[in-house]
């Protein structure tokens, strides 16, 4: 089976909601194969849905690394290593990101999450505003969220 072939069914494993059947997928390419952008987009998802935040955490950040101008990867990096505990990581990884994560809500409600667990109180109520002005729906997700518990989102 080619690339494309097997890239495709990792991808059917994963709309399935089967994302150890897609690892397996991936794992079968030959390692020159396993390295591609798309089998390692692949990859991560799969690790991501099975919460391997870890090897996760890995993939994600030799994604940033084959193309460090996607922010999606530098958000999913983060996102995974503050899953790991490395809060403090996942909070410098966010900030050596692209520039265009500043024009995204997300970039600063995650940042306000990580820097609100880090003890940074005032930054945390900074970005969490700037993620509200440029999105409203950050809002009632703040009020629920676990990472921003004990902060008022409307301080």
């Amino acid at each position: 089976m080619g690339i494309l072939q097997t890239l495709n069914a990792a991808s059917g494993w994963l709309e399935l909601g089967l994302p150890d059947e897609a690892l397996a997928e991936l794992e079968a390419l030959p390692l020159e194969d396993r390295g591609n952008r798309r089998a390692l987009e692949l990859k991560l998802s799969a690790q991501m849905e099975n919460q391997s935040w870890n090897p996760a955490s890995e993939t994600a950040r030799l994604l940033c690394l084959k193309a460090a101008d996607e922010p999606e990867f530098f958000l999913r990096a983060a996102f995974c290593l503050h899953e790991t505990g490395d809060t403090l990581a996942a909070c410098n990884w966010l900030l050596r990101g692209p520039k265009s994560l500043f024009e995204m809500a997300i970039f600063h409600y995650n940042l306000a999450c990580y820097l609100w667990t880090l003890g940074e109180a005032n930054r945390a109520r900074s970005h969490l505003r700037q993620a509200i002005a440029m999105d409203q729906s950050y809002l009632d997700a703040a009020l629920s969220d676990r990472d921003l518990i004990g902060m008022d989102p409307l301080a």
